[in-house]
């Protein structure tokens, strides 16, 4: 029995520190200017990536550096150039495009080398790209964006009825370019790196759940950090929506992550935020 629990020990830890960041957002954010639980989450998880890093920089290969730092400068790049997404001010002190772009794109950095430092020592989660597996990178792209267009459409279908709004068509260019953004950085930060990270340190004591283990709870804390506000106003309300949007859109990223490789999921994203900055969500 005592060994069946340290067994679960580590889990019981990642899983009640993630409920603590979510319960104390929820207790305290109205009291407290707390930055927003998508900052909260990306900084912890970077920090984990830059320490992961330190100890584990000599497994990458020469190129997984250059396809890290290509990375974070194509989002930092098309980051001052965004005109449709707009992210939050980070802690409500960086706003600028200039500010944004240099932070998205040096957290994706990071995110992708430890994502990578781990794929290289048996990791979860491939990045066929990264591998020089052009052509299965291709499929997987093509394969993420034909999986993911009919489920943007019903997301751009809901917007309208929960907000309100007709479709106003926006600029296709910058839809498809700033659409870019938070595919590659939250795929990057929670699909590959947040996995993986809790892939490394649950395969030892876990080696059989810790996959799926690590998939369900990078699903549930990217999902839910898109909802800091409706936490706050109605959390009953956040908790369902939240449930539904895991099932419908969070589930097939995370399929497509662990099944096929972080390409696929990254097309997936990518189409989703496509189609409703076009649509003018």
């Amino acid at each position: 029995m005592q060994s069946n629990l340290a067994r679960f020990k580590i889990l019981i830890f990642l899983v009640a520190g993630i409920l603590v960041i979510f319960a104390g957002y929820v207790l305290f954010a109205d009291i407290y200017p707390l930055p927003r639980l998508f900052e909260i989450f990306d900084t912890i998880i970077v920090l984990g990536s830059l320490m992961f890093l330190l100890k584990n920089y000599q497994n990458l290969h020469r190129h997984d550096w250059i396809i890290g730092i290509m990375i974070g400068a194509i989002v930092g790049m098309g980051m001052c150039f965004a005109t449709l997404f707009s992210p939050y001010p980070f802690f409500g002190m960086i706003n600028s495009h200039l500010g944004q772009a240099f932070l998205r794109g040096f957290f994706t950095s990071l995110a992708t080398l430890s994502g990578l430092a781990i794929m290289r020592q048996g990791g979860p989660v491939q990045f066929r790209a990264a591998n020089g597996e052009w052509h299965q990178a291709g499929k997987s792209l093509l394969f993420g964006f034909l999986v993911g267009f009919p489920l943007a459409a019903l997301n751009v279908f809901a917007l309208q009825i929960s907000e309100g709004q007709p479709i106003a068509w926006q600029n296709p260019l910058a839809a498809l370019l700033d659409a870019l953004q938070p595919a590659i950085v939250e795929e990057m930060i929670y699909r590959f790196a947040f996995l993986g990270l809790l892939w490394f340190v649950l395969r030892g004591p876990l080696p059989n759940q810790a996959t799926w283990i690590s998939g369900l709870l990078a699903l549930l804390v990217h999902n839910f950090a898109h909802f800091s506000d409706l936490l706050l106003d109605a959390p009953l309300i956040a908790l369902g929506m939240g449930t539904a949007m895991a099932v419908i859109w969070g589930l097939p990223l995370t399929i497509l992550a662990l099944r096929r490789d972080i390409d696929s999921a990254i097309a997936f994203h990518w189409v989703q935020d496509l189609v409703r900055f076009l649509a003018g969500f």
